[in-house]
């Protein structure tokens, strides 16, 4: 049986929310990970790309919601 025009709206709706969720979810984790290991680098690794201890330091101590 076909779906509802609805039916049809309302899942697209709930499949598109879902997606949403997951890439917050997965870009929180990812910002979480990515600043736990900035915070462990030595100082002639954060001169190599470019930042400073001060810098490195501020951006890990960023909450994960926080982009």
């Amino acid at each position: 049986m076909p779906h509802s025009r609805t039916e049809t709206i309302f899942l697209g709706a709930t499949t598109n929310l879902l997606q949403r969720l997951r890439t917050t979810f997965v870009d929180a984790s990812t910002r979480r990970r990515d600043r736990r290991l900035l915070a462990r680098l030595d100082p002639h690794l954060l001169r190599d790309i470019g930042l400073s201890p001060d810098d490195a330091q501020s951006e890990a101590a960023k909450p994960f919601w926080r982009p």
